[in-house]
Parts: C-alpha cells; sequence; structure tokens
C-alpha cells in the first residue's frame, strides 16, 4: 500500500476523544500545541512524549473496557 495513508480513523466520532487526548497529554507535558496544527516544527522530544503519553492512555481505557470498569 505505498502512498496510502493507514492513520484514517475506522470510527469518525473517535476525532473529537483523540484531540482531547492530544490537549490533555500536551497539558501534562508542558508542551505547547501549535495553532496551525503543524507539528513539525516541535522538537522530536515533544512529539515522541505525546506520543508515548496519548498510547499509554489508550491501553489504559483498553484495559479498563476489557475488565468491564469503564462505562
Amino acid at each position: 500500500m505505498a502512498g496510502s495513508r493507514s492513520n484514517t480513523l475506522i470510527v469518525p466520532q473517535a476525532s473529537q476523544a483523540l484531540n482531547q487526548l492530544k490537549l490533555e497529554a500536551a497539558q501534562e507535558l508542558g508542551v505547547q500545541i501549535p495553532a496551525d496544527g503543524y507539528y513539525g516544527n516541535i522538537s522530536t522530544r515533544e512529539a515522541g512524549s505525546l506520543g508515548g503519553y496519548i498510547t499509554k492512555k489508550l491501553v489504559q481505557i483498553a484495559e479498563q473496557q476489557l475488565s468491564g470498569g469503564y462505562r
């Protein structure tokens, strides 16, 4: 699938939740979210921190759902 984008959301409604996670991560980590949405000017360290935080939170949510503790 060369050239295709693999990060298309299967559930379009998830976009708002992912944006909220991104904002929460940025606030928690002290990373400034670019107003224009272009992340090319943030450091690799900051981008990695945001991605790691979001992944950690998504795993926590999945674990809660699998255990029946998240409603």
